[in-house]
């Protein structure tokens, strides 16, 4: 009994030991790294990167020159079960966290400590997408990912959720030169993302975990799969 409770002891101070530890260091990268953060406000007026469109008389659509196909929407504009159907598959939590979803964060440290590989190491919410979209670069560092949390949650201090939003769909790039969810429906089915079906939106929904490989010209069964995993997600949702 004597060993049992000392190894409880042990367990016990050495579980607040590892949190006074993480704490001190996270003070610390705070610290650091905050004074540095970038100004989320310019978030509001970012113009994003759009091709110059050649117009007829009738205002109709003759020809596009870029390298980015873009058409930038405003959160109104965003179909319902769009949303429903990227929330469902990226960030379930995504109304109810501020920046970091504690969950999915406690599951990633544990997965971390446990296996060491930082490079498996996920869990970022729609919010700490954004911040490592406009800000940081893809690089996997305990830095980066310190000042992405940071980010997100100095964004959802300062933005709403339809701008953190916005600013999501119409970033990403989504496969053959397409960036945003306006341009992928263009390219994909040739149509307004408003006029596109269920299936079709979760297909979009979808594009978001691996644009190039996963879409429905390159490899039409593996976006299929990951098009119906959207669909369970949003059912289960």
């Amino acid at each position: 009994m004597k060993f049992v409770a000392k190894s409880i002891r042990f367990l016990i101070w050495s579980a607040f030991a590892v949190i006074c530890g993480l704490v001190l260091i996270s003070a610390s990268m705070y610290l650091y790294l905050s004074p540095a953060l970038p100004d989320v406000q310019t978030l509001k007026d970012f113009k994003l990167q759009t091709p110059m469109k050649v117009m007829s008389a009738d205002n109709k659509l003759i020809w596009e020159y870029g390298e980015k196909r873009r058409a930038p929407l405003h959160y109104e504009q965003i179909p319902i079960q769009f949303t429903q159907a990227l929330i469902a598959i990226e960030d379930k939590r995504f109304e109810l966290h501020h920046g970091v979803d504690p969950i999915r964060f406690t599951r990633v440290v544990l997965d971390l400590l446990i296996t060491g590989d930082k490079e498996g190491a996920g869990g970022s919410t729609l919010t700490q997408q954004v911040a490592r979209n406009y800000f940081l670069s893809q690089q996997k560092t305990f830095t980066r990912k310190f000042t992405e949390i940071l980010l997100a949650l100095k964004m959802e201090s300062e933005l709403s959720k339809q701008d953190i939003f916005e600013l999501y769909i119409n970033k990403h790039f989504l496969g053959y030169s397409s960036y945003g969810i306006q341009a992928a429906a263009t390219v994909y089915y040739g149509k307004d993302i408003n006029d596109l079906t269920l299936p079709q939106l979760a297909m979009i929904a979808g594009l978001h975990q691996a644009p190039s490989a996963a879409n429905p010209i390159a490899n039409k069964e593996r976006a299929k799969r990951r098009r119906n995993g959207v669909l369970l997600a949003m059912r289960s949702n």
